[in-house]
């Protein structure tokens, strides 16, 4: 898995180029939350759900039907994030879904049960380039800064580099319509 700093830079970044009157305060915690929580379910490592269960390490909580819960429960809380609906079950559940998708990129685990629960099955993409992040990584250790290394190179940059293209884009978006239009006699 990408560092948990990692999951929720996804979101924040992109949210912050969009603009606050796209993407409320509120709107952008909540993605990174979002982002963030399936790792939550290494909890169950505490109450001896083993890491190869449906509700094990990368199982249900990384799966597709997981992220278009959290957009649901996001589409209800649409007032008190201050922003519509629809926006609200977009953006959060992308940022949801964001997780699993980068899990799948990693080069160790077992792999991520995005289907679950029509298919318990775990999947990797082809291409594997970010470095596992141990659970329990120790970040000031030569892993853990070999990890981040490659999760800044993989996953914050490419990033970094479509929120700057989103933020020129809205930039210049804003602009035209502020500009009074030009009427033809």
């Amino acid at each position: 898995m990408p560092t948990i700093f990692t999951h929720a830079a996804v979101p924040l970044l992109l949210g912050a180029a969009a603009g606050p009157k796209r993407v409320s305060r509120r709107l952008l915690a909540a993605s990174a939350i979002a982002a963030m929580q399936p790792d939550a379910d290494t909890l169950g490592f505490k109450f001896g759900i083993a890491y190869a269960s449906d509700f094990g390490h990368r199982g249900a909580a990384h799966s597709v039907m997981f992220a278009l819960a959290v957009a649901l429960v996001a589409t209800a809380l649409s007032g008190w994030l201050r922003t519509t609906p629809w926006r609200a079950f977009g953006f959060v559940g992308l940022a949801a879904l964001s997780h699993p998708l980068l899990d799948a990129l990693t080069n160790g685990g077992l792999g991520v049960a995005l289907a679950w629960p029509w298919d318990d099955r775990r999947f990797f993409f082809p291409w594997r380039p970010i470095e596992v992040s141990p659970i329990g990584a120790r970040f000031f250790s030569a892993r853990g800064l070999a990890v981040i290394g490659s999760e800044v190179l993989w996953v914050v940059l490419p990033t970094a580099v479509l929120a700057g293209a989103l933020l020129v884009w809205r930039r210049r978006w804003d602009a035209r319509r502020e500009m009074p239009q030009r009427h033809m006699p």
